[in-house]
């Protein structure tokens, strides 16, 4: 038995949804860091920017899923009770 733990433990395990998340954010934003500098050229930011748009796209898709799984998990027996999270407010939008 110690040998299957062992060779589990060794075998690459796969990407948990979060850390999947927080990857595919993190390429996200040093994708937009690099075309904010503007030093690429009109095919290499339109070749950015379909790959940003793919990278958001997995990202909503990853928050959707948590959000399902957080549903479940507050009323397991009833998920169709499940109501959606109101939507987050803009980004840098400081009304004060």
């Amino acid at each position: 038995m110690a040998d299957k733990k062992t060779r589990d433990a060794a075998a690459p395990a796969e990407t948990s949804p979060v850390a999947d998340f927080e990857q595919s954010l993190a390429q996200l934003e040093q994708l937009v860091e690099r075309m904010e500098h503007g030093e690429m050229s009109l095919e290499e930011s339109l070749a950015a920017y379909e790959r940003g748009v793919g990278l958001y796209r997995h990202c909503q898709q990853a928050l959707e899923q948590a959000e399902l799984r957080v549903s479940l998990l507050s009323d397991p027996a009833r998920p169709e009770t499940a109501e959606p999270f109101p939507p987050a407010p803009p980004a840098g939008g400081d009304d004060a």
